[in-house]
């Protein structure tokens, strides 16, 4: 039987992602997977741990820089426009934003963008209580599809992408990414992306590895999310999170360990996947990036920098990014 016809479209996609990223050497998984509702509620604590430095660096950024990073983003000669952020999640920092934006008068209308229903049923309830006046347009989609209805989004837009998610693409996709990103965007259209700065590695391991957990058990839902889904029999008391990074590509990789070997049934895809001890599922990469490395960046995308917004202690930049 085809896997399209016994189940939804998600979890086809997500049936085919599998079973192509499982059948790899070395097997794979997408991080973009992790946010389902409890991942999605897994990674807002990973935010307030105190190993997790990119929050605190943005928070601050958007606190310092709050008014500045608002007028870099609305539009030069005044008017409407949409302010798309993609990968909402609760919008904290975002609220920072949209208050100095309501606070100018700037006439705009907030298009939250997730793949977590959960997390946008939260988002937009919270704005309803918080920010009465502000005109929101939820979209719960995937980036690939947001994207698409950007470039057929009229008028003057800004659109976020922010929390270092940049750095989860490895270099080809991050620049195919940018790519799609600068498609749509007229010479007054703004991007601003946030991007985890290179600095000491023993904070940056620690930032994935905490003490408490937290960030191994949302590594670990992914194979419930797996077991719920599609059926499969991952036994998470024979798996475990680890993860390593490298400074001399500043790229943080985490994977999930298979601690014997052991064979998992996947009813969805009528298949059974053989692990050895100690064979590894690649999870997720986090990028992190020099001044210049962005700068190179853009322009190969086919944008240019127009201002950067760092922290005090340069651990992290938002940058403003336009069409060349």
């Amino acid at each position: 039987m085809p896997i399209s016809s016994i189940l939804s479209p998600t979890a086809t996609e997500l049936a085919r992602h599998v079973a192509d990223g499982l059948h790899r050497t070395p097997k794979a998984l997408s991080s973009m997977y992790f946010y389902d509702d409890a991942g999605s509620r897994l990674f807002q604590q990973i935010m307030d741990l105190p190993e997790y430095y990119p929050t605190r660096a943005e928070f601050a950024i958007f606190r310092e820089h709050g008014a500045a990073i608002a007028a870099a983003l609305s539009p030069a000669g005044g008017g409407d426009f949409a302010l798309v952020e993609l990968g909402a999640g609760d919008g904290a920092k975002t609220k920072l934003l949209l208050r100095e934006l309501l606070a100018a008068g700037t006439p705009f209308t907030y298009a939250p963008v997730d793949i977590s229903a959960g997390a946008m049923t939260g988002l937009v309830a919270a704005l309803k209580q918080e920010l009465p006046a502000l005109n929101v347009a939820p979209v719960v989609e995937d980036y690939a599809t947001a994207l698409t209805q950007l470039r057929t989004r009229p008028g003057s837009k800004a659109v976020l992408f922010l929390g270092s998610n940049i750095g989860n693409f490895g270099p080809a996709e991050r620049l195919d990414f940018l790519r799609q990103l600068a498609a749509p965007l007229a010479p007054a259209d703004r991007l601003l992306i946030g991007f985890d700065l290179q600095k000491d590695p023993r904070r940056i391991r620690a930032a994935y590895d905490d003490a408490q957990g937290v960030t191994a058990a949302f590594n670990l839902n992914l194979l419930t999310r797996l077991n719920r889904e599609l059926g499969a029999d991952f036994d998470l008391a024979h798996w475990q999170h680890y993860t390593d990074y490298n400074p001399l590509n500043g790229a943080v990789r985490s994977f999930l360990v298979s601690t014997r070997a052991q064979q998992v049934r996947v009813e969805a895809l009528d298949e059974t996947f053989d692990f050895a001890a100690w064979e590894v599922i690649h999870t997720e990469n986090s990028y992190k990036f020099t001044l210049p490395q962005i700068e190179a960046l853009a322009a190969e995308a086919g944008l240019r920098v127009v201002e950067y917004f760092t922290d005090a202690a340069t651990d992290f930049a938002d940058v403003v990014l336009a069409a060349r």
